[in-house]
């Protein structure tokens, strides 16, 4: 036990050191999950039929793995002292001041996304708004600072660059949340008012039947699920470089299966954003949407197992680590 925990703050002692607010606002997310988790035990309150405290879970968990990864992407790139400063500092301000607003609307016992009912309502959701759109901005100098940073593993560099692209094009997805339905318009032209401006759900209200833990639509399209998966790409695609390095794979074989596991991961986010704006559940797809799965799945696997077959292992000590 002693070493693992010996591991475990050797790296929290990295983390900190390439970036302390995101850091410690990671560490933050882990308390305020704890007390989510808390809420939902003894708070029997539903919001668009979902448990009030599911929402502030589900973002303190997805918060804290995006500044605690993002640290240690930081961690490699140590000549980039200015960058690692602002986005550090901005991204953790961003993300404390989105979870808390969602908390406190939760406490509240309503929506805090697309919620315009009321001034403050409108708000803090417009707060939401500008602040995550400044801090995908700039997310796009960590995405520069990685293409210029010189890297010995060329395969981990190629999936850090991949994977932050794919995570600010997933980010960006957010948007199409914003635009209000054409049921919330009608219903604001026949009020005179907006309470509703956007939502998760394509092709009916949110708060339908939602999959367990998650309250991804059962029955209709939901654009959370290709923007979940788009912004995660800053972790799936470099695990994939790490699995391989582990396999100690030649160099030029580790390069193919990142660039094949980033094509792979746009492909897979495509298919989803298209199902999702079609309205089409994630658990109910029709003949298109299962022929272009089953083609990217045979896809994916058929040319990862052309890349990774008959490769012999190179020895421990060729493989540079960066």
């Amino acid at each position: 036990m002693t070493p693992l925990l010996n591991r475990g703050e050797t790296l929290l002692t990295r983390l900190w050191k390439a970036s302390a607010p995101m850091t410690a606002a990671g560490l933050l997310m882990v308390a305020l999950l704890v007390a989510s988790l808390i809420g939902l035990a003894i708070d029997p309150r539903l919001v668009t039929g979902a448990p009030v405290w599911l929402k502030p879970a589900k973002f303190a968990v997805s918060t804290a793995i995006y500044m605690l990864t993002l640290a240690s992407i930081f961690t490699l790139l140590p000549e980039w002292l200015r960058v690692r400063r602002f986005v550090g500092w901005l991204t953790a301000v961003v993300l404390v001041l989105e979870v808390g607003i969602i908390d406190l609307q939760a406490w509240r016992g309503t929506t805090s996304h697309f919620n315009v009912g009321t001034v403050l309502d409108g708000a803090l959701f417009t707060i939401m708004g500008l602040a995550i759109v400044i801090q995908t901005l700039t997310s796009i100098a960590v995405a520069v600072a990685l293409w210029r940073q010189h890297f010995d593993d060329r395969a981990l560099a190629w999936a850090l660059r991949l994977g932050m692209i794919i995570t600010i094009v997933g980010a960006s997805t957010g948007g199409l949340m914003t635009r209000p339905t054409s049921a919330q318009l009608e219903q604001a032209r026949a009020t005179g008012r907006l309470v509703i401006a956007g939502a998760h759900t394509v092709g009916a209200p949110d708060g339908g039947p939602g999959l367990p833990g998650t309250g991804w639509s059962l029955g209709h399209g939901d654009l959370r699920i290709p923007h979940f998966l788009g912004l995660h790409a800053m972790q799936i695609v470099p695990l994939v470089a790490l699995a391989a390095r582990r396999r100690r794979w030649a160099e030029s074989v580790r390069v193919r299966l990142v660039l094949v596991a980033a094509m792979s991961h746009v492909s897979l986010f495509a298919i989803l954003l298209t199902q999702a704006l079609r309205g089409q559940s994630l658990t109910q797809p029709d003949e298109a949407t299962l022929f272009a799965l089953t083609a990217w799945a045979i896809l994916s696997a058929v040319i990862a197992w052309r890349i990774a077959a008959h490769q012999a292992p190179v020895p421990s000590h060729a493989i540079v680590l960066s």
